[in-house]
C-alpha cells in the first residue's frame, strides 16, 4: 500500500469519526431538550456525511460512475435541505 492510499484511508476515516461525532452530539441534544429542529439536524449532518463518505466510497462498484455520482450528490443534497428546514424551523 503507497503512502497516498494510507494517507486517503486516515483522511476517510477521521472524516467519518468527525462527521458522526457531529451527529451523536446533534442525536444527544435532541434528546436532552427535545426541541424538534435538533433532530432535523442530526438527520442532515447523518445524510451529508453518508454521501460524503460512505455513499461515494459504497458505491464505487457501479460501472457507471455518473450514476454513482448523481447518488453522491442526492444524499449530500437531501442533508442540506433537511439542514435548511432546521434552520427555518428554529
Amino acid at each position: 500500500m503507497d503512502d497516498l492510499t494510507t494517507t486517503h484511508y486516515i483522511l476517510l476515516a477521521a472524516h467519518l469519526l468527525v462527521g458522526f461525532t457531529l451527529v451523536f452530539f446533534a442525536a444527544k441534544a435532541f434528546k436532552k431538550t427535545k426541541y424538534p429542529p435538533m433532530i432535523l439536524l442530526a438527520a442532515g449532518f447523518t445524510l451529508l456525511v453518508l454521501g460524503e463518505t460512505v455513499i461515494e466510497y459504497g458505491f464505487s462498484f457501479l460501472a457507471n460512475e455518473d450514476l454513482q455520482r448523481i447518488i453522491e450528490e442526492g444524499f449530500e443534497i437531501a442533508g442540506f435541505v433537511v439542514l435548511i428546514l432546521a434552520v427555518k424551523k428554529s
